[in-house]
């Protein structure tokens, strides 16, 4: 009984914007060009202590993390948030600290073995 009510509620899901996976791409790609235009208004809006070379590259970083989404869905939300932190640095909404969040130093992968958290100083 169970497994047939959720068949009936996964059919009944309906898609955010996109039918499917290509037309969720293309919304990816609008969005990716958006934000690559506006790297350069940014880096000299906030001022900020990068390039427009890294800004850009930092953008094409931010979009292959989740290269391998394949749900067209999970694509447009993300798609709707990153089109609402754009609105918000385009508005300049945000502050430099917030943008300068994103080009903070990736952090070290920590291990899960015992000693490796006990030198690092974190708890077990």
């Amino acid at each position: 009984m169970a497994s047939s009510v959720a068949r009936g509620a996964a059919k009944a899901v309906k898609p955010i914007f996109s039918r499917d996976v290509d037309e969720a791409k293309r919304r990816v790609r609008e969005l990716y060009r958006a934000w690559y235009r506006e790297v350069p208004n940014t880096v000299t809006l906030f001022q900020l202590d990068i390039t427009v070379k890294q800004g850009r590259e930092k953008v094409r970083e931010m979009f292959n993390k989740n290269k391998h989404l394949t749900d067209p869905r999970v694509i447009d939300m993300l798609v709707i948030k990153g089109k609402m932190e754009l609105q918000e640095t385009i508005n300049i909404w945000k502050q430099k600290t917030h943008v300068m969040r994103y080009f903070q130093e990736t952090e070290a992968v920590r291990t899960n073995d015992f000693l490796s958290k006990f030198y690092q100083g974190h708890d077990p």
